[in-house]
């Protein structure tokens, strides 16, 4: 079997949501992105592309271990039901960038604010949450190869967990909103840059285009968090370069205003 084939398989065999598989469109996109994961050109994946458990990812992360497709470094995370694959390495270094060198911006986006603004990322709250998630890393990188997936604890109960995967998930910017006042935001058409990134990967002889990265900024804020998109734009080519699994890096900017934006 094609490496394209094995991916395929795998992720049939195992990505089951009641009888239905996943389609080979979804099995080779999910092949690419946890791949990109395994390179170190994204630090995680959320798993969404059907309503698999955190079980049902780790069966089909350690069949593509067994198989030698992926390092045996990645993780399953459970994080309130939601299923990560993880690089501990790289997702730890990401959060840690946060506290040494704020290179991400945290984006207030609280319903009560008559528009979103830029924060302090290490203010109280967001400390606090942001060093529990830099601990259960530090955890999980001294970890061997896993059988089961972690589960986060009853502490992640009280996180923002949109803060969070946006953390995970590698974005330079990452929204933030007091949970214990609302779950609502102040996006509601607001114009929002949303940049993407995506790049071919090329298993076999044949390419398959992969959306790497997909996040926003409001646009009256673009000028304020300029410097971090750059740094992370300039940091992803870096990393591409230093692999030849994928090619043909794309990072491109649209514009969108939504009358709801959930987060």
């Amino acid at each position: 079997m094609s490496t394209q084939e094995l991916f395929v398989a795998a992720a049939r065999k195992w990505l089951f949501a009641g009888r239905k598989p996943l389609s080979i469109p979804q099995s080779l996109d999910l092949a690419a992105q946890v791949s990109a994961v395994d390179l170190g050109l994204k630090p995680a994946l959320l798993y969404d592309s059907n309503s698999a458990s955190a079980e049902q990812v780790q069966q089909y992360l350690s069949s593509l271990q067994s198989s030698q497709l992926v390092s045996k470094s990645l993780l399953t995370l459970d994080l309130n039901g939601n299923a990560l694959v993880i690089n501990p390495v790289a997702v730890r270094s990401n959060v840690e960038q946060l506290f040494h060198d704020r290179n991400v911006a945290v984006i207030d986006v609280c319903h009560s604010l008559e528009k979103p603004k830029i924060t302090d990322p290490l203010r109280g709250e967001l400390r606090s949450m942001t060093h529990d998630v830099l601990l259960l890393l530090r955890g999980l990188e001294q970890m061997k190869e896993a059988e089961k997936p972690h589960y986060v604890g009853e502490k992640a109960e009280d996180w923002n967990l949109c803060t969070v995967f946006g953390l995970l998930l590698g974005y330079p910017v990452t929204y933030w909103f007091d949970q214990t006042e609302s779950f609502e935001n102040c996006l509601a058409m607001t114009p929002l840059m949303v940049t993407t990134a995506s790049a071919t990967w090329q298993a076999d002889s044949e390419g398959h285009i992969c959306r790497l990265y997909s996040f926003s900024v409001p646009a009256d804020l673009l000028q304020e968090a300029q410097s971090t998109l750059e740094n992370w734009r300039l940091c992803l080519q870096e990393r591409f370069q230093q692999q030849n699994v994928f090619k043909d890096l794309t990072v491109c900017q649209s514009t969108v205003t939504l009358p709801s934006v959930c987060l």
